[in-house]
């Protein structure tokens, strides 16, 4: 199998898992250097420790992480009047998703924007599961207490 055909189904993932990390950086970009990366250093990757997924978004993560550093502090605010109600949702949820702790937004981006497993998570972040289901609940409660969300 080649280097191509082994990163293919896991491209989204990265784009994803770039754009929320990273927003204010090219997407594209950040995935691209994540490719760099990981073709450098695929003589490192140990199927033992985690799947190639796991693996991948770990090396995107951390691209993504330098790009925000990069860009932090260079995007215009949105003014408020006159933004339609879903986008005024959004806005609050992108609000309440900076007041998490760092390990808690890449918990809550790894499991539910890009999709990956707990086990997968786990991988991305370095620890267990249990870290990553008590990271994601602890998380959730947060959001619930900063979106108001009652029930």
């Amino acid at each position: 199998m080649t280097f191509e055909d082994w990163v293919r189904p896991h491209l989204g993932a990265m784009a994803r898992l770039a754009a929320r990390l990273a927003p204010h950086a090219d997407r594209d970009d950040v995935v691209q250097e994540s490719l760099a990366r990981a073709w450098l250093k695929r003589h490192q990757y140990d199927a033992a420790r985690g799947t190639p997924a796991a693996w991948l978004l770990a090396i995107t993560a951390d691209q993504a992480r330098k790009a925000a550093r990069r860009f932090r502090g260079t995007s215009a605010e949105i003014p408020d009047d006159g933004v339609p109600a879903e986008w005024d949702a959004r806005m609050d949820v992108r609000r309440a998703m900076r007041q998490l702790t760092g390990r808690q937004r890449l918990a809550v981006d790894c499991y539910y924007f890009a999709g990956l497993s707990t086990a997968e998570t786990a991988a991305v972040m370095d620890c267990s599961v249990g870290t990553v289901k008590s990271t994601l609940s602890d998380a959730r409660l947060r959001l619930r207490d900063l979106l108001a969300v009652t029930g």
